[in-house]
């Protein structure tokens, strides 16, 4: 009985994901401009970040690069880069559109945007050791956010202040 409940719960779930998708297999204009709105999202999260932490500090540290971002800079084609540096610390998320105008491959809620963050500082980069997260933009009905998946201990988070403050504080 148990692995039969198992079966329906898989088949639920795989029906609300179906659901949930199918809205966007009509209007690929839609998806085209979720995918520049979900970038710029982003892009303010971290730019948020920077100049919070800067605020408290006697002079200005860290930085982000670009040091703007418009939704119209998204390449639809090619890798997204968003950079947050302080000395020698690195931050860096890349992000690219699905292949298909959504997708549930590499995680369960689907998501148009896809990507990684890594974080690494110099010793680091000694030891060839480089922290990664995966990084999706998840659309369902009514709203469209940012989460990471950490792999190495099942986990995923809202991409925000806090983890930004987490990752970034790793490396001092």
């Amino acid at each position: 009985m148990a692995q039969n409940d198992s079966a329906i719960a898989k088949l639920a779930r795989q029906i609300d994901a179906a659901r949930q998708t199918e809205r966007f297999l009509v209007d690929a204009d839609e998806v085209a401009a979720l995918r520049r709105r979900g970038a710029a999202d982003l892009y303010a999260v971290c730019a948020e970040f920077v100049s919070s932490v800067n605020a408290n500090l006697s002079h200005a540290v860290l930085e982000i690069s670009p040091e703007t971002y418009a939704p119209e800079t998204f390449q639809d084609s090619g890798a997204n880069l968003i950079q947050i540096s302080s000395q020698g610390r690195v931050l860096q998320i890349t992000f690219r559109a699905t292949p298909q105008l959504f997708s549930t491959e590499k995680f369960r809620v689907p998501y148009v945007l896809e990507g990684e963050v890594r974080t690494y500082n110099q010793q680091m980069l000694e030891r060839f050791e480089v922290r990664s997260l995966l990084l999706f933009f998840c659309v369902d009905e009514d709203s469209a956010v940012w989460r990471i998946f950490d792999w190495r201990r099942p986990r995923t988070a809202p991409v925000d202040r806090a983890l930004l403050v987490e990752l970034m504080g790793r490396l001092f």
